[in-house]
């Protein structure tokens, strides 16, 4: 499994990891932390001085109950943060967490690599349209509803059967209008009740049916300190765990908070899949 970014071509054979840098203020771990050049730039060369392949550049909150963020002022702080980086990082690659269609064509035109939509198209009916034009790759979540109400949605009959469904479609929508390299992420926490999150974590597995690379995003999310009782802070440990876990259920992609630690997921787990 390849993706193209910018022409060079990412493999993988391998599983990578994605370094977060969230320029929002209300990021349910990070938030308020990376608001000034010197900041984020510090976050930036950790990011990839210890092995991510990709900084994930988010500018509006997903967590629950996060206020709502308007197009002018998500602009304002993605915007400048590819460009600080790109300006002093001019090989990194940029994806930007953003689920509007004109947010992902002005941060294209910046530089960025890829684009990572918690809404796989639903919230924007363009998006698709704009990264097909855009030509990057395209990272697509499982989520109902947005990111206000996503928690009222947790009703599933068969939730691995019906997210299976819902990429099926999702993908072949994204196909028909030219986008070439897809990544899937089945949104841990989102539209999820505890319980669901680690079924679909126990059955992640099953979403190698889809055949393109996956992305598992646990990073110190709730499912992980609500079961130990502790909170974000302290859920490193856990995430290392549940890392670990969805790399041996086929996951390509980990994107994290803590970077170096999900390197060494990476490196141990194809240090015991080489001697099976």
């Amino acid at each position: 499994m390849t993706i193209n970014c910018k022409g060079r071509l990412v493999d993988f054979s391998t599983p990578k990891v994605m370094g977060i840098l969230n320029t929002t203020p209300d990021s349910f771990y990070d938030g308020g932390s990376y608001v000034t050049e010197a900041k984020i730039l510090r976050r930036a060369e950790e990011i990839l001085s210890q092995g991510a392949t990709f900084i994930d550049i988010g500018g509006y909150s997903s967590r629950p109950r996060a206020a709502f963020v308007d197009e002018t002022e998500e602009l304002s702080r993605v915007l400048p943060t590819v460009d600080l980086i790109l300006a002093h990082f001019p090989e990194a690659l940029i994806s930007v967490d953003t689920f509007r269609s004109n947010v992902a064509r002005q941060v294209v035109e910046h530089g960025a690599a890829l684009i990572n939509d918690i809404s796989a198209g639903l919230l924007d009916e363009r998006m698709l349209e704009t990264v097909a034009q855009v030509q990057v790759p395209y990272i697509m979540m499982h989520m109902r509803g947005n990111p206000q109400t996503r928690q009222q949605f947790t009703d599933y009959g068969d939730i691995v059967k019906e997210m299976l469904s819902y990429f099926s479609e999702r993908t072949a929508a994204a196909r028909n209008l030219g986008i070439n390299d897809i990544i899937i992420d089945p949104g841990f926490g989102f539209s999820k009740t505890l319980e669901q999150n680690y079924e679909v974590l126990q059955k992640l597995d099953l979403f190698q049916i889809i055949e393109l690379p996956l992305l598992a995003a646990v990073s110190r999310k709730s499912m992980i300190y609500k079961v130990l009782e502790s909170s974000a802070a302290e859920a490193l440990n856990g995430t290392t765990v549940v890392n670990t876990l969805a790399l041996s259920k086929g996951a390509k992609l980990l994107r994290v908070h803590d970077v170096k630690e999900a390197v060494e997921c990476v490196k141990l787990t194809n240090a015991i899949w080489a001697n099976m």
